[in-house]
């Protein structure tokens, strides 16, 4: 490995000669220069790791000094001493982005524990990261292995999270893909403990159970409608738990997380079945039966979600909650300026949902454009992006708003996705549905260890197109292909975000409570 390349920059150099030499000793190539000037030509001509500058020199000072490296390489660590400990020459250095600053008279010992934080930080820290998960490793695998109840599912998806987050840190892509078979094996075991459980929770047949879609306002909404200030509740479409990770910082320079929930999507997990169930408190049948106007079947044109608002005024009047309440959608940047400005109106109403479809929206652009594949190549990428979004969105906005106001927020989502990389052959009519993570229609040919069948869709709570039809989900990575033009289909789909199935990524999906600061 090259000798790590250091400038010194200080008037009295000469004075410094112990320390360079303790340096050099410690194997590091140290440079030096007695003024600003000299140090400039010198990062010009010759490449440094990191330069430690006098704060107070004649002629260039060392404040004009950083910002003339700054402006040349802005990258490049600098480290101000300085003898003074004046707030405002700190707040020059530090608003000149320095690395660090030491106050005169340093020590050795001082200077290399500057370079080793400045330098080997990201090293210590991705070292000390991997040691971590690996004794974190078998502790996940025996809780995998044991039988698991619905909650404790919910925390070891938890623990998966958080050391994939950790570890994308990490310069180890070994540690990081032994994770991810470790997340393959829990989504295997979890998707036969849901294919298990799954009938029972909807019929009330075990106790307790998950909350799920059809329940969550009542469980989860209706708790904190009962405080006097307003509620505003924001449905990001297709949030996965990840992506509400790598947000939450943002959400909390304005509010305090008060309670973090995950609850289980019904299936399948997409927004016809599981977000109408949401609204209306109801599973699918349930609503094509009481309210059938407000339903729309799969074989059937048109929009399959256009009455989440009416379903949602008919379950607060089931519930007896007689309370002034509004709901929009926002589906473009535009629509989300405008309800930027209506924030004032909502103050009124005891409870506001607000549905924000973009991520579901950078889901299904991920599959059909190619720039949008090359920019969300991989789940770190595609957390970025959707960091990246909501830094420049309307939303980011109405979040700054209501943080300034006396309000609680919810945020939460209707179902996950997860990114498919193995096809499973499906056979079907004209007529079955065209989703990748589940199948409904008649007469379906599949091999039957290769997904989960609801024979009677009833048992499920969906709706029977006609009666033969049964409904199948994939579980896992997997995603369904025709045998015709098999190879092209694959190629086409493999490595994009689908939702519809079983797997933690799309059912176990957060309900974050927070409080303002």
């Amino acid at each position: 490995m090259d000798k790590v390349s250091i400038l010194w920059v200080d008037d009295e150099i000469d004075l410094l000669k112990p320390h360079i030499i303790f340096l050099r000793d410690k194997g590091y190539d140290v440079a030096t220069a007695n003024s600003g000037y000299d140090a400039l030509d010198l990062i010009v001509a010759k490449s440094f790791n990191i330069v430690f500058l006098d704060e107070q020199m004649p002629g260039l000072s060392g404040i004009e000094t950083l910002m003339k490296i700054k402006k040349d390489q802005p990258g490049l660590p600098v480290v101000m001493i300085t003898k003074s400990e004046e707030e405002a020459i700190m707040e020059d250095a530090i608003g000149s982005n320095i690395a660090d600053y030491l106050i005169k008279p340093v020590n050795p010992n001082q200077i290399l524990l500057c370079l080793k934080k400045n330098l080997e930080n990201k090293k210590l820290i991705s070292e000390k990261t991997n040691f971590q998960y690996q004794q974190e490793f078998r502790n996940i695998g025996m809780e995998i292995s044991n039988r698991l109840n619905f909650e404790e599912w919910v925390e070891v998806y938890k623990k998966i999270i958080f050391w994939e987050l950790k570890l994308e840190k990490s310069m180890d892509d070994g540690m990081q893909q032994v994770l991810q078979l470790q997340k393959n094996e829990a989504n295997q075991v979890f998707s036969k403990f849901v294919e298990r459980n799954y009938i029972d929770w909807l019929h009330g047949k075990v106790n307790p159970r998950p909350v799920q879609s059809h329940n969550l306002i009542k469980e989860k909404i209706f708790p904190v409608m009962d405080d006097n200030r307003p509620l505003f509740v924001i449905l990001v479409d297709n949030l996965r738990y990840d992506q509400w990770k790598i947000l939450q910082p943002f959400f909390e320079e304005f509010f305090r997380v008060e309670k973090e929930d995950i609850y289980y999507s019904i299936l399948p997990t997409v927004t016809q079945y599981a977000r109408n169930a949401l609204f209306g408190g109801l599973l699918p049948t349930e609503i094509e039966r009481k309210y059938p106007k407000y339903w729309v079947n799969e074989d059937e044109e048109g929009s399959k979600n256009n009455f989440e608002s009416e379903l949602l005024g008919e379950l607060l009047k089931r519930y007896g909650r007689d309370v002034k309440y509004s709901y929009y959608k926002v589906l473009n940047q535009t629509y989300g300026r405008k309800l930027v400005e209506l924030l004032p109106n909502l103050m009124v109403n005891k409870l506001n949902f607000i549905v924000y479809n973009f991520v579901d929206m950078l889901s299904h652009a991920r599959t059909e454009m190619e720039i949008i594949r090359e920019l969300a190549d991989d789940e770190k990428a595609y957390r970025s992006i959707t960091l990246s979004w909501f830094q420049h969105s309307p939303l980011y906005e109405i979040i700054r708003w209501l943080g300034e106001k006396d309000v609680n927020l919810i945020i939460t989502t209707d179902h996950g996705s997860i990114r498919v990389n193995n096809p499973v052959k499906v056979l079907g009519d004209r007529n079955t549905n065209t989703n990748l993570r589940y199948k409904t229609g008649k007469a379906l040919k599949f091999e039957k260890n290769e997904a989960f069948e609801v024979r009677n869709p009833s048992d499920a709570f969906l709706p029977r197109g006609n009666v033969s039809s049964s409904f199948v989900f994939c579980r896992n990575y997997d995603f369904f292909a025709y045998p015709n033009n098999f190879n092209y289909y694959v190629n086409y789909y493999r490595d994009t975000f689908q939702h519809g199935g079983i797997s933690m990524e799309e059912m176990l999906v957060p309900c974050v409570y927070l409080k303002r600061k």
